[in-house]
């Protein structure tokens, strides 16, 4: 087992997810602190309360590629070794960015949502299963305004899409991508219990369409 292909799988991810991009924006910008608005979450629906679409935009960038070059750099370091594990480290580092970026180190093991880095992820470990879940997430923001609920919506579908679409492939259901259907979007849903509460009581924030009118 290669030392470094663990510790980029686990430590490497986890701080990687854990950059607080919302806050860094904010303050290279001199824009307000995310976490003084809204949910006090440091991702992109945040970020825009607080900062505008354009910053917002960096942020949700920067949110996705924390989810995304961990795993893409832990395939390089497996393809390297030789190691025949290598499905398995790539889930390793997408759990451990998606579990930085609600739990960062840097800011107190707080953080966003999980959404974009999430979807990072998938990017690299399952594009064609994420274009099936994505519809979920824009139609229901769209027909709702409700970000929590298309986020928890579209993670939901996302794990028995990817899971029907690997057991229908050549080579079956992998354990691996099993494993990260799974745990994933369960590490999606347990960073939306506070939204999933109000959801319930009807008492969740919805999303304000005037925001995407500010720079």
């Amino acid at each position: 087992m290669d030392i470094q292909l663990v510790l980029a799988a686990t430590l490497g991810a986890y701080l990687a997810g854990s950059i607080p991009f919302g806050l860094i924006v904010a303050r290279l910008t001199g824009g307000a602190d995310p976490r003084s608005v809204g949910s006090g979450r440091t991702g992109g629906t945040n970020a825009l309360r607080a900062l505008g679409r354009r910053r917002a935009a960096v942020v949700a960038t920067g949110d996705v590629l924390k989810g995304t070059l961990p795993v893409l750099a832990v395939r390089t370091l497996s393809d390297a070794a030789g190691d025949g594990a290598g499905a398995w480290w790539e889930v390793v580092a997408a759990l451990f960015a998606v579990i930085g970026s609600t739990r960062s180190v840097w800011v107190g093991f707080k953080g966003g949502r999980g959404i974009a880095t999430g979807f990072g992820t998938a990017l690299a470990i399952a594009p064609a299963a994420l274009a099936g879940a994505a519809p979920f997430f824009f139609v229901l923001i769209w027909r709702t305004r409700l970000v929590s609920l298309g986020s928890i919506t579209a993670a939901a579908a996302f794990s028995p899409i990817l899971i029907i679409a690997s057991a229908l492939s050549p080579t079956g259901l992998d354990p691996a991508i099993a494993t990260y259907a799974v745990i994933g979007p369960a590490l999606v849903w347990l960073a939306h219990a506070d939204n999933i509460a109000r959801l319930r009581d009807g008492t969740e924030r919805t999303f304000d369409t005037g925001m995407l009118q500010r720079d």
